[in-house]
């Protein structure tokens, strides 16, 4: 992995960055099930203020990660659902790890006991990587949803903090 990386945290003002990095990922039809890029606004309003991160490569955005509410239950604060997307050039690379690690980190010192992230079940390399930083399977979503009339299994994993008890 790159010595070079930077981790920081993004606004509003990256949103057109941030933004193309998801574009990309919403073109490989095995990221999310949008179709459709969110306004800023949209995506802000669900999205936890919080724990929002970027990786900068020769000060350029090549990363981002962010996490969002499971539910508005007051019971479920501290449990929150992972999204991390790495621009096209980079993948493979380390960053998502280097990404996700800072998230965990972060979401911590933030309240967070529970991360869990819903990944597309042919997404191989995004299973073993939330895997690789101590996600477990715990199951999975049989045709959850269609993405250009295709039916879709959704993998679900979650990761317990050992430091929010």
């Amino acid at each position: 992995m790159n010595k070079n990386i930077q981790i920081g945290h993004f606004t509003q003002k990256d949103w057109s960055i941030i933004s193309e990095i998801y574009k990309e990922g919403i073109e490989t039809g095995i990221a999310t099930f949008e179709t459709r890029l969110p306004t800023w606004e949209q995506w802000d309003a669900s999205h936890f203020a919080s724990c929002r991160i970027k990786a900068i490569l020769k000060n350029s955005i090549i990363g981002w990660a962010a996490l969002a509410p499971v539910s508005k239950r007051e019971v479920y604060k501290g449990v929150a659902e992972v999204s991390i997307y790495i621009t096209s050039k980079y993948r493979r690379l380390g960053i998502g790890a280097l990404l996700l690690s800072q998230l965990i980190s972060e979401s911590e010192q933030a309240g967070f006991w529970t991360l869990q992230a819903g990944v597309f079940s042919i997404n191989k390399a995004s299973i073993a990587l939330h895997k690789s930083l101590g996600f477990r399977e715990i199951g999975y979503r049989e045709k959850i949803a269609t993405l250009n009339t295709v039916w879709y299994d959704n993998t679900i994993l979650e990761r317990r903090s050992k430091i929010i008890i």
